[in-house]
């Protein structure tokens, strides 16, 4: 394959990494929920596996939905293959972020730090799930790991 075509292919490669609300606060909250990772340790963790596999990730904390709903929107312009999403509160009421994934038609995996079923009762309903490839949640910041590990190999076995 020419070098201008094998770089052509690694530029593709691109994974939308989005942070809901409130994520910014880890290591800070909740700490027995969500651990003692700050958002910064677990977007380097993200970065160094992505670089390990030859991913590019483009990495968005937001708290509010109408910037996550742009981001999604924009994702497949900007030449994302894939989303990891951790939608956080939004899992349970935004109807638009689910749209908006099921809009883009790009391979999503939605990911959670805390077991979303073994907590409120609220929180067992994710509006994202059924747009997305799957849903990893309850292993902390291996939950990242292993839904970047899902969007990874969901962009191999596409290409």
């Amino acid at each position: 394959m020419p070098l201008i075509a094998e770089l052509k292919e690694f530029t593709l490669k691109k994974i939308l990494v989005i942070h809901g609300p409130n994520l910014h606060l880890l290591g800070q909250r909740e700490k027995d929920i969500y651990g003692e990772t700050t958002l910064a340790e677990i977007n380097k963790q993200l970065q160094d596996l992505a670089k390990k596999r030859g991913i590019q990730l483009d990495i968005l904390q937001s708290n509010h939905e109408g910037d996550i709903v742009d981001a999604i929107g924009k994702a497949k312009t900007n030449q994302f293959k894939a989303i990891l999403i951790n939608p956080a509160a939004y899992t349970h009421t935004s109807v638009a972020i689910r749209d908006a994934i099921l809009a883009v038609n790009l391979p999503t995996v939605e990911v959670h730090l805390s077991n979303i079923y073994a907590r409120e009762d609220f929180r067992h309903n994710s509006l994202i799930a059924p747009v997305c490839q799957g849903q990893i949640s309850g292993f902390g910041v291996h939950s990242y790991i292993l839904g970047l590990e899902a969007a990874i190999s969901l962009i191999n076995s596409r290409s």
